[in-house]
């Protein structure tokens, strides 16, 4: 049994696993664990190794090129178009393997680990400064049920917030005053 292709559908905990020989027949419908997909590949002989570009398959994709391995990642909204009939993780395996021998496939490139790491800092980066912006809009709605109207930006409500903190009426009593006491720090605005 000489495997062409394999199709690798990658799951939390267990990958379903498709193998094409050259005319493109299935010779190989497995389910397996991530190791048992390791211990599979370690045993073949050199052959192309398909998944669709997810969660750990820049991890499994490094692995199995150690191993010698041609690894091909695809885009998942390019191999939707192969699967057969009713969706499940064998017919998906098997629509891998059959859209990574069309030769106008677009494949992604394995990410090395310090580019996953760069990739997951601005993500963090990206999701710190949407978070910082929908408080900012929420202070901002607050003030406007009170009738203050303050412009957009971080720096014109810090600004103002700020003003609005140091005047002697505000610095006291109430909920303000605890604010006053806290600074802009404890808005999140530093």
């Amino acid at each position: 049994m000489q495997i062409a292709i394999l199709g690798i559908d990658l799951g939390k905990n267990s990958c379903s696993v498709v193998g094409l020989d050259v005319a493109g027949r299935v010779v190989l419908r497995r389910r397996l664990r991530r190791d048992g997909v390791i211990k599979l590949a370690a045993g073949m002989s050199g052959c192309v190794m398909a998944m669709e570009a997810c969660c750990g398959a820049h991890h499994l994709g490094r692995l199995l090129r150690d191993h010698g391995h041609q690894v091909r990642l695809m885009s998942p909204e390019y191999v939707r178009p192969y699967v057969k009939a009713q969706k499940n993780d064998d017919r998906d395996a098997e629509a891998i393997a059959e859209a990574a021998t069309r030769p106008t496939m677009r494949f992604v490139e394995l990410k090395s680990e310090a580019q996953l790491d760069m990739q997951s800092l601005h993500r963090a980066r990206d999701r710190l400064v949407g978070e910082r912006t929908a408080l900012i809009n929420q202070l901002r709605a607050v003030l406007l049920e009170r009738g203050i109207v303050v412009s957009q930006g971080r720096r014109k409500l810090e600004c103002y917030v700020d003003a609005l903190l140091s005047t002697d009426r505000v610095a006291g009593r109430g909920p303000a005053g605890r604010v006053a006491r806290t600074g802009p720090a404890y808005l999140g605005l530093r």
